[in-house]
Formats: C-alpha cells, structure tokens, sequence
C-alpha cells in the first residue's frame, strides 16, 4: 500500500487497482468478533508469499492491532503449500481456536474447497475475503466485489489501449463490498448469528 500522493500519481508503468488487503483483513476479524462474541481466541490462517513482505507485514501487523482492540487471542498460522493445510487444522484445534480468519491468498484461494472442508471437520465458523467460501459452507465472506474490479480494469486497459500512460492514472481503491452470510453453515454449528450482521450482508445462504 502507497501513500495517498503515490496512489493518485503512481509513476514509472505502473497503474491498476488496489484490493485493500490489510485493511480489509482487519473489517474481517471485527465481523467475525460481532458473529461470535464469545470468541477469546481466533486462528489466522496465512500464506507468506502470498503478496510482498511489506503488505503480508501490514496485514498482520493491523490485524494483531485490532485483534488487541477486540480482546481476542490472534493465533497466525502460517502455510506455504496446500499440503500443509491438514497440519495446520490440527495445530488450530490443538490450540483451541474458536474460530478461523483466512487471509487473501491465490493459493488459500484455490484451496477453498479443502478449506472449507477443514473447518467444516474441525467445527471452526469461518471468515474469508471471498463469497465462493461461503457459498461452499464457509460462515462469513467480506470483500471487495470481484465483479467491480474486473469492470474497472477493463476500463484502464480501453483507456491506456486508446493511449493513455499508466503513469497518469491514479491507482483506485475499491468502492463496492460485500458480505454474504451462511445461515446453513451456522446452524449446523449451532450458532445465531446477530440480527445486526444479517441486516448488513448482501446475501444470506438459507
């Protein structure tokens, strides 16, 4: 993540669309705090390589940050490869997680199904950046839409395609979120998910 003045005028070839990864990871654990309160302990499921060392570092560090405001016990899990998703699910129970926060990753992305599964094994409610986990049987997905993102790229690649230098294009951030909620998924955990997360999500999976 840039500074404001670096967004607005990236220089060099560089133009595009910001995902708001650290930011976003913290909203996530704060909705997972609202879905579970009784919650003292959350496991954090992360790939290193996910992105650069700087944003994985910023991830972590402003969820850490707000796993302290939220008085909860932020348990990192790291992976590097999907082979070593079952060890990691069974440091999580072993530690007595109460509940699972995936990090962005293409590769925990494309893993999402095994994910699921886990958690569904382990009896972990779940939080991730996309609706596809929560269309699997995932508890609760927040993110940026997908969908907008693809439309606005198209736009850059029109724009710089009919001339414009990506120099000149300001780095946008995302405008339009969503959450979706797997009421499926919770009452086969035997949770109820407060009122107040079922009015603000976008969709709800009966």
């Amino acid at each position: 993540m840039g500074s404001w003045p670096a967004l607005a005028r990236p220089r060099g070839n560089i133009t595009g669309l910001t995902f708001l990864g650290p930011e976003l990871a913290s909203k996530r654990l704060d909705l997972l705090k609202q879905a579970l309160p009784n919650a003292s302990r959350i496991a954090a499921l992360y790939h290193p390589g996910a992105f650069s060392d700087r944003t994985v570092r910023d991830m972590l560090q402003t969820t850490e940050a707000a796993a302290r405001t939220l008085a909860v016990e932020l348990q990192l899990v790291e992976v590097q490869a999907p082979d070593e998703l079952d060890r990691a699910f069974s440091t999580m129970t072993r530690e007595r997680a109460d509940a699972l926060l995936v990090f962005a990753s293409a590769m925990l992305f494309n893993e999402r199904k095994q994910i699921v599964d886990l958690a569904t094994k382990h009896r972990l409610p779940s939080m991730s950046n996309a609706r596809k986990f929560a269309e699997l049987g995932g508890l609760i997905a927040y993110g940026a839409s997908l969908t907008d993102l693809q439309r606005r790229s198209a736009i850059y690649v029109d724009k710089i395609l009919k001339g414009a230098k990506p120099a000149d294009l300001p780095v946008e951030q995302p405008t339009k979120f969503g959450m979706v909620v797997n009421l499926k998924t919770a009452r086969a955990l035997g949770l109820t998910v407060p009122d107040k997360l079922l009015v603000a999500a976008d969709e709800v999976i009966e």
